[in-house]
């Protein structure tokens, strides 16, 4: 017998474009690796690409652990959707404060805008992406303009955007508190400081379920809102902090499914 779930899942499958989910079978060419200063990062791109739009992946790891290798089926599901796919390593703590990171970020950023032509990508067409300590420092290097020239953000899962807000309302639980352990730092650090009134690049953002996603997501939605940027707000709710990321690209997965809509909307 099938049941309802099973019944409106295939019904929803019959309306999404063949390509969709067909990487979730299929596995992604080898990354080519390159050292852009502090650490290095992987390219992935299909042969023969040209002027194709990328995405620039940050991972998370509460800004102690991870590598660039953690990326699961989102390499092969972006190529097979026609983007290049490059995911970064960048220098942890304790080695590094989260200031030093961002700095990390741009960096790589600066160099795959000199250097993507050459394996196929269109510089002027770069997503960031990044999820739980990727997300905060591609939310903040690209609010406080050290992306020149992104096309879009892809914001996955933190509660990390105005780190004043988020003390004042108990939320800097002991993960964050280690981090973000001065509070001169805090503005600084704080992808919400340079919500300034002016208009940012297009941006996604997603919550999971975890404590406090959704609405410290929502406010950080309509500050941006309020500038005019177009603002695509995803309820994630039904996912774990892991799991938002861990199933990106994965055959049904409905985040894939919007932010591949969002992505064709703004680079495709």
């Amino acid at each position: 017998m099938i049941d309802r779930r099973t019944l409106l899942l295939a019904s929803m499958a019959a309306f999404l474009p063949a390509t969709t989910f067909a990487a979730g079978r299929q596995s992604a060419p080898p990354a080519k690796t390159f050292d852009y200063g502090p650490a290095k990062l992987d390219i992935y791109a299909p042969d023969g690409a040209d002027g194709l739009p990328v995405v620039f992946f940050v991972h998370g790891g509460a800004w102690r652990f991870g590598k660039r290798s953690q990326v699961n089926a989102k390499p092969a599901f972006l190529l097979a959707n026609g983007f290049c796919f490059v995911s970064i390593d960048y220098r942890m703590l304790p080695e590094a404060d989260v200031a030093t990171q961002a700095g990390d970020v741009e960096k790589a950023y600066a160099y795959l805008r000199a250097n993507i032509a050459k394996h196929g990508g269109d510089p002027n067409r770069i997503v960031g992406m990044g999820h739980s300590a990727g997300c905060h420092l591609i939310a903040l290097t690209g609010m406080r303009g050290g992306l020149p020239g992104v096309a879009a953000l892809i914001l996955d899962d933190t509660r990390a955007y105005d780190l004043a807000a988020l003390s004042k309302n108990g939320g800097m639980v002991r993960a964050y508190a280690r981090v973000f352990s001065d509070p001169a730092q805090w503005a600084a650090l704080s992808p919400a400081s340079y919500v300034d009134g002016r208009q940012h690049p297009p941006t996604f953002i997603a919550y999971s379920r975890a404590p406090g996603r959704g609405e410290d997501s929502k406010v950080f939605a309509e500050r941006l809102r309020a500038t005019g940027t177009k603002v695509t707000l995803f309820d994630g709710s039904a996912y774990t902090h892991l799991s938002i990321d861990r199933d990106f690209g994965e055959d049904g997965d409905a985040l894939t499914t919007a932010a591949l809509a969002f992505l064709k909307s703004t680079v495709g």
